[in-house]
């Protein structure tokens, strides 16, 4: 069975979050993705319940590819990585800029070797700009990019997104760039470099909040569970917890006055059009779970799904991994694990008909394939011998 990035090779040198995230898509559209860890290996290795330097948290982004140690504070650790980014079509970073530099592992440098080698750099703030050299983490960039101004409820305590937000949407725009600059090699012939951070992904996710501030000069508030330009879009209250219901047009929001058997509020000026329910979205929000409040959640979402209101509830992971749309789309998958046994997955939200992803394999063990990479770079079995006793690879 083919897939669509068959024959693609890429040296995954990244850490954490990020940019395992975007060589794992990488790796799952069928690409030889390479993992090059540090001795010790991958800080999330030893993130949450854990095996010698396997786990789960590990095996969640890395999934797929073949795993070597290489340490690049030793020259002969970079020189192999050198020599690997020879025949390598894509080369993934996230060190600080200026650090691939002083390996000499830069673009520039592979460059002039590899001239159609696509450099993917992910990194806190981006590779110039005076905020380059600092480091980067999703909290940061959460509250540097806006996002933590606008999350939670008014007058509380700031909050970060449930999930890594800058982290994962960095890595999704430098597959995004990756793959642009795939299709433009092969019209050119020629490599280029990708340059994407964790704050102005966070930036650019940020689409209705900008186009706020943009066209109104005011600073976007946080909001909670409502949406800035559209009511009533939010959590409601019902008897035994709660709701989420998208009334977001007038037809819609017509249908739902009838059906909690208040018709006039369709005709309330003060509801009369989105604008004025959006100014008036609390007011609102208050009658709809005045009445919400006295019945179950199943009630409303039965009555609200077989009369076309959008609605759903607020499930918790336990109830999001037995829901039966989940489960028909594969969206869980079980990987069998050579030190943690069967675990299970996520699998991909991208179904390709001619050429499908590959979710499903395990993460590498610790150093796992450093022999076999190092014989396919054209390495003797001496030299692989004196690579290791010297410490440059494990």
């Amino acid at each position: 069975m083919k897939h669509s990035l068959d024959g693609i090779k890429v040296l995954d040198v990244t850490q954490v979050m990020a940019g395992p995230f975007c060589a794992m898509l990488l790796c799952d559209m069928g690409a030889d993705v390479i993992k090059i860890e540090p001795p010790g290996g991958d800080t999330t290795r030893l993130w949450g319940e854990h095996l010698g330097t396997d786990s789960s948290a590990f095996n969640a982004v890395n999934r797929g590819k073949r795993g070597m140690v290489v340490d690049l504070k030793s020259s002969e650790g970079v020189e192999v990585v050198k020599r690997l980014g020879l025949s390598c079509d894509i080369f993934i970073e996230n060190y600080r800029p200026g650090v691939m530099e002083r390996f000499g592992l830069d673009y520039q440098s592979l460059r002039t070797d590899n001239r159609g080698v696509i450099y993917a750099s992910i990194s806190g703030y981006g590779q110039t700009g005076p905020s380059a050299h600092k480091g980067g983490f999703d909290l940061i960039a959460q509250g540097v990019s806006g996002i933590m101004s606008v999350t939670g409820e008014s007058g509380r305590s700031p909050v970060k997104a449930g999930v890594p937000l800058t982290d994962l949407g960095a890595g999704l725009f430098a597959l995004g760039g990756i793959l642009a600059a795939l299709h433009h090699r092969t019209q050119t012939g020629v490599g280029q470099q990708v340059d994407t951070s964790l704050v102005e992904a966070g930036l650019a996710l940020s689409i209705w909040e900008a186009t706020e501030y943009f066209e109104t000069g005011r600073t976007p508030a946080p909001f909670g569970s409502a949406h800035r330009l559209s009511a009533p879009y939010q959590a409601f209250r019902c008897a035994d917890g709660h709701i989420t219901i998208g009334a977001a047009n007038d037809r819609l929001f017509l249908r739902l006055c009838e059906l909690l058997e208040h018709r006039e509020w369709a005709t309330d000026p003060a509801y009369g059009s989105n604008a004025e329910r959006v100014q008036n979205h609390r007011s609102l929000a208050d009658k709809i779970e005045a009445i919400t409040i006295h019945r179950s959640s199943s009630y409303w979402l039965e009555l609200f799904d077989t009369n076309g209101i959008p609605c759903g509830p607020i499930n918790s992971y336990a109830e999001v991994v037995e829901d039966p749309q989940i489960k028909a789309r594969d969206m869980v998958v079980a990987t069998e694990h050579e030190t943690l046994g069967r675990i299970q997955t996520l699998g991909t939200p991208l179904k390709l008909s001619e050429t499908p992803l590959l979710p499903g394999r395990p993460a590498p063990l610790l150093g796992q394939h450093t022999d076999e990479i190092l014989a396919e770079a054209g390495f003797g079995e001496e030299s692989i011998r004196q690579l290791k006793r010297s410490g440059a690879v494990e």
